[in-house]
């Protein structure tokens, strides 16, 4: 089949789209490659021209006047020059519901194009949309990144966005997807509960996981256990960031002479991935109910990871022992978790190993890549 994969979010798309072309398929990925993590794409719309410095004054008037950005409507006429070679696809999949993020009249045009030239087309819930941003503000006590939003008096800009995703613009993406659209993906357990009831849903798929180029190293701890907390700050207070660094004070406190502290802040995706090697015990996001990309690379090689293992995860897989360690937003039982870990070394290393059998098992790319199209085919 030929297959077109639209947008990327952590790799996800790079990693189907290898476990794809292994099962013998025709596959293209057109996306940006998202600023700083420099994900790699066969046709790249990232916007360049407004991104330049001596339009920054400029794209903040016009953004103050009528309320896009420049850079966005640069994204979109990217996409459309790269229309003739987006037509005759079997399937088309959208890795979310804004995924050439442009301004959103030119987003729909762009989506109805695109369905006027090929055949069968697919949604993922991956990250933020209408779906789980409604679902998470009529359920306010459901763990989701939009927690952070509502404890906090004065939200930090981070949250601006998360309002465009209710506007009537972009509702009328939602509505054109769910009317047109063959199936609706949900990729880990922070959707599901926000998808399941939706007529087009067609059921939750894993991340698919390259595991073969992420060296499994037995976590060996000589002198100090390394900590690792990786910080991004267009997701800051999303990924309960906050509570980590209070933990990392006490623990730093009470550990001086047993750990190595690596903190890092918007680095390069390459950059990051190489800093957090050395590390034993790394600090992703207290405001999940499943694993996100990061995380998962980091459990294929070994690593124990403060992430979310919600109990609907937990019953999922049907695990008995832990493969990472559930986050929540609370910094007691965080300190609690690290202490035990750091006084029982043994426990890093055995669930560093369970990790990296839990990725081999439930992540494998080409199975995930064939689940793909069991549904792809099958709906």
């Amino acid at each position: 089949m030929r297959i077109l994969l639209i947008g990327e979010y952590s790799l996800l798309h790079n990693s189907l789209k290898k476990g794809l072309i292994e099962l013998g398929h025709d596959v293209v990925l057109i996306g940006n490659s998202n600023g700083y993590r420099c994900y790699p794409v066969d046709y790249n719309y990232e916007p360049k021209f407004f991104k330049k410095e001596i339009f920054t004054i400029l794209r903040k008037v016009i953004y103050r006047l009528l309320k896009f950005d420049l850079a966005s409507l640069e994204s979109g006429i990217r996409f459309y020059m790269f229309f003739p070679k987006l037509k005759n696809y079997d399937i088309v999949q959208f890795v979310n519901e804004s995924s050439i993020k442009t301004t959103r009249k030119f987003e729909l045009y762009l989506i109805k194009k695109i369905v006027k030239k090929n055949k069968r087309f697919f949604l993922l819930s991956c990250g933020l949309d209408y779906m789980t941003l409604k679902f998470y503000t009529e359920n306010k006590d459901y763990k989701s990144i939009y927690q952070p939003f509502l404890e906090s008096s004065k939200p930090s800009k981070e949250f601006n966005w998360f309002s465009d995703y209710l506007q009537k613009e972009h509702v009328k993406i939602h509505q054109y997807m769910m009317n047109t659209f063959d199936g609706l993906i949900a990729t880990d357990f922070d959707y599901v509960d926000a998808t399941k009831n939706y007529p087009i849903f067609s059921g939750f798929i894993p991340y698919p996981i390259d595991f073969t180029k992420l060296a499994f190293k037995e976590l060996i701890i000589e002198d100090k256990i390394n900590i690792f907390l990786g910080i991004n700050k267009y997701s800051y207070y999303q990924k309960g960031i906050p509570y980590f660094e209070k933990v990392l004070q006490t623990i730093k406190e009470k550990y001086q002479d047993k750990i190595e502290i690596t903190i890092t802040n918007t680095v390069p995706y390459p950059v990051y991935i190489d800093l957090y090697n050395k590390s034993h015990i790394i600090l992703d996001q207290a405001f999940s109910r499943d694993q996100g990309y990061n995380a998962l690379e980091a459990m294929a090689k070994g690593k124990v990871v403060f992430t979310g293992a919600e109990q609907d995860f937990v019953d999922h897989y049907n695990l008995t022992e832990r493969v990472c360690v559930n986050a929540i937003a609370d910094v007691d039982y965080l300190v609690n978790e690290l202490s035990y870990l750091i006084e029982n070394p043994d426990e890093i290393m055995a669930i560093g190993r369970r990790a990296r059998a839990f990725v081999e098992k439930e992540h494998d790319y080409i199975k995930i890549a064939q689940h793909y199209l069991d549904v792809w085919t099958g709906n």
